[in-house]
């Protein structure tokens, strides 16, 4: 079983296929996907400039922790919204306050954050999206 799910990213149709199955569909942000009882991490797309990003969501648990984190490294107080779609910039963070959040993630995932990658994380889905990637590598 397939889920399709969103229409805010705007492409032309695409189609592809599984084992003589052939698949199309158009206006999608997100797919979630689960073959034979084996669920997979859902694939979202984000449109950039003149391109599409393809990128796998981390799971909810991760983003929490990262939120979690986040909270803790800002000193944000309790009633502070933060989502996997908030920039830390939004949040109040400067450099020096993103390099303590990304050592509070390698610390908690026991993970290790090349400081190419580092500069690439700008929201909180950003790091819990390379977190779940460094974790599978590992």
């Amino acid at each position: 079983m397939a889920s399709i799910t969103g229409s805010s990213a705007s492409m032309t149709a695409v189609s592809c296929s599984f084992k003589n199955t052939q698949v199309r569909f158009s206006r999608v942000n997100s797919v979630s996907l689960s073959f034979n009882g084996n669920s997979f991490p859902t694939l979202s797309l984000r449109s950039a400039p003149s391109r599409f990003r393809v990128c796998c969501a981390a799971k909810p648990e991760t983003v929490s922790k990262v939120c979690a984190i986040v909270k803790k490294q800002l000193a944000l107080a309790d009633d502070t919204a933060v989502t996997g779609e908030s920039k830390f910039s939004a949040l109040g963070a400067d450099s020096l306050d993103t390099v303590e959040i990304v050592m509070g993630l390698e610390e908690e995932f026991g993970i290790s954050v090349e400081e190419d990658s580092a500069q690439s994380i700008a929201t909180v889905q950003d790091a819990a999206d390379l977190i779940e990637k460094l974790l599978t590598e590992k």
